[in-house]
């Protein structure tokens, strides 16, 4: 059984990075190269780059970072974040990046995932969804959760694979930054659906709440941002504590 992942997430602002509760009220969080190599370090598998803030100048501003990232990590990243058509996805993985994931960009133009698997292959193509648990549905959001579409969460990630992505992070904007454990019946869920990997993302709080999202919610990998900005939990100390879980990680 492959190893389950451990993937810090640093979400970028004016080449900081921050951490918001439910996609709002950002706090700094320290600069994204020192805490990119801290976390290559301490033992993290991947580590997820997203500039949350991406406007022409700050795509410009993004791809310098990328490079002084790769540069100073020996551990695969993914970017994300102002990614609308092949040449900024050409642009990213030339200043090092290993991934690029598409979240809104993909729900307004579904063909982008093919144009990405067929020129660099589908082990590139991250697709990010925002979802909202609303009643007994999971609304799809654009635009960084500000404005809900017409998709639903496992019809979307299905098509998504359909299409050539190579990997699903799902991040549940109704469990994002609360740290009451990530949402595990929709993973589970996701995971019985699909033929890749389904990355978890929103609700970490405890060590309690990855091992929840491997043997609960069936997910491939495990993203948290503020437990590890905040040096809440060490990633080293996460690891052992899930191989004495039974759970497969690499120490």
């Amino acid at each position: 059984m492959l190893a389950k992942r451990i993937i810090p997430c640093l979400d970028i602002k004016d080449g900081k990075t921050v951490k918001g509760i439910n996609f709002v009220n950002f706090r700094d969080a320290g600069d994204p190269v020192e805490l990119g190599a801290r976390y290559s370090l301490e033992g993290a598998d991947e580590l997820v780059y997203l500039d949350i803030t991406a406007s022409h100048e700050g795509r410009k501003t993004f791809t310098e970072l990328v490079r002084r990232i790769a540069a100073h990590i020996n551990i695969p990243f993914t970017v994300g974040g102002g990614i609308h058509e092949l040449s900024d996805v050409d642009r990213l993985l030339s200043a090092g990046a290993d991934k690029v994931s598409i979240n809104s960009a993909a729900l307004r133009n579904p063909d982008l995932i093919e144009e990405i698997a067929r020129h660099f292959g589908s082990q590139v193509c991250v697709v990010a969804i925002d979802a909202n648990q609303e009643g007994d549905e999971w609304i799809c959001y654009l635009n960084g959760g500000r404005v809900p579409t017409d998709r639903r969460l496992f019809q979307w990630a299905s098509e998504a694979e359909s299409r050539g992505a190579g990997e699903i992070l799902f991040t549940s904007m109704t469990h994002d930054g609360v740290k009451e454990g990530y949402a595990n019946e929709a993973l589970a869920d996701l995971a019985e659906r699909l033929h890749i990997p389904v990355i978890a993302s929103g609700g970490a709080g405890r060590m309690e709440h990855f091992r929840d999202s491997f043997e609960r919610g069936k997910a491939d990998a495990a993203l948290a941002a503020s437990v590890f900005h905040f040096g809440e939990i060490r990633i080293g100390d996460l690891k052992q504590y899930l191989r004495n879980e039974g759970i497969n990680v690499r120490l």
